[in-house]
């Protein structure tokens, strides 16, 4: 037996050192690298999918406290995310005449781009929630914001009703996710076109483009490679 292990030592010791391989990294924090083992051929994709101007539709149920995708797929009574970009604006949109709301927009877990709208006591309670970022120099950005639907009552005409408003509250942020959402949103026009009018009063936005027509980019999809990035 110690012959054996005499030899097998033997022959670790002579064998060629494996050749260290090194992926560079990613030009942007959104985008993964692959390396072609053959060729060497560096390529990037994005991690994220996104339609511009048309990004998945979570609607929030205020009647009975649930989200859904398109008002389909339930969600359940909360979501947790953080913002890739919003804005809180007045408009006239889908034909609920002007109100105040809040459009706020992340990627799910699927890599999805994702819009969720807001309106009434929900915007004052999202306004909350800024408040103290801001004095902590932080933004919605920075941090990841759960949304949980909160339910209330109300009498009307000697009637009780109830009715669901959302309630805003936030924790720390995974920074590498902060960094690519934020690479992100500088890269890519972040808007949804069924709620953009161009009559809005925006009382507050960050990360929200919306191009120009002749500026429109080609839709970038998760595994697609990604464009050169002008300097």
């Amino acid at each position: 037996m110690a012959t054996l292990k005499t030899t097998a030592a033997g022959a670790a010791e002579a064998a060629p050192a494996a050749p260290l391989t090194t992926t560079p990294q990613p030009t942007r924090a959104y985008l993964t690298v692959a390396v072609d083992e053959d060729s060497g051929e560096v390529t990037e994709t994005s991690r994220f999918r996104y339609l511009a101007g048309h990004p998945r539709q979570i609607r929030f149920d205020a009647k009975a406290g649930q989200f859904n995708i398109g008002g389909t797929t339930p969600l359940g009574s909360s979501l947790s995310f953080v913002p890739l970009a919003w804005r809180i604006f007045q408009d006239d949109i889908l034909n609920m005449g002007r109100k105040t709301w809040a459009e706020l927009f992340f990627v799910d877990e699927k890599g999805a781009v994702c819009a969720v709208l807001f309106h009434g006591y929900s915007v004052e309670n999202l306004y909350r929630l800024i408040e103290p970022l801001f004095y902590d120099d932080l933004t919605l950005a920075d941090v990841k914001v759960k949304v949980q639907a909160e339910k209330k009552e109300t009498t009307k005409d000697g009637k009780k009703a109830t009715y669901y408003i959302a309630q805003f509250s936030y924790e720390a942020a995974d920074p590498a996710e902060v960094a690519a959402l934020r690479d992100y949103a500088a890269d890519f026009p972040i808007w949804r076109a069924e709620t953009y009018t161009g009559l809005a009063d925006i009382k507050t936005s960050a990360g929200y483009t919306v191009p120009q027509a002749e500026d429109q980019p080609a839709q970038l999809e998760a595994g697609d490679p990604a464009p050169a990035i002008a300097a």
